[in-house]
């Protein structure tokens, strides 16, 4: 890492992670992280990466004010209910009423899981 700086982040789904390592492993071998981290993403269900980018701008135009790191924890931990939603909440600044958690899990339920 010594001479490598940021240069910019932007947090993105678990399942935009899972499609850039599967690109990148059919023209280069991964190396250990790589290769861990694309055997976890693909034990668990979630969203399909379009599907992903379609919940994220839903809930950032209808939530303007939640951090886009909130909204991608909502898309990888797909939480089945207001209990769920609440642990993804308590350490934000930003909290919303039962409503707009409400609002959140229809908005989820529109999508399908890919198993």
């Amino acid at each position: 890492m010594i001479g490598k700086e940021i240069i910019e982040s932007e947090p993105i789904s678990s399942a935009e992670v899972k499609e850039i390592l599967e690109e990148f492993s059919q023209d280069n071998e991964l190396n250990y992280e790589q290769n861990l981290t694309l055997n976890h993403l693909s034990r668990f269900k979630k969203y399909s990466a379009e599907d992903s980018k379609e919940i994220m701008e839903k809930l950032h135009e209808t939530f303007p004010n939640l951090r886009t790191r909130v909204i991608v924890h909502i898309v990888d931990l797909v939480p089945k209910d207001l209990a769920d939603l609440r642990l993804i909440f308590a350490k934000e600044p930003t909290q919303l009423d039962k409503e707009e958690m409400e609002q959140i899990l229809e908005i989820l339920e529109q999508y399908n899981i890919e198993e």
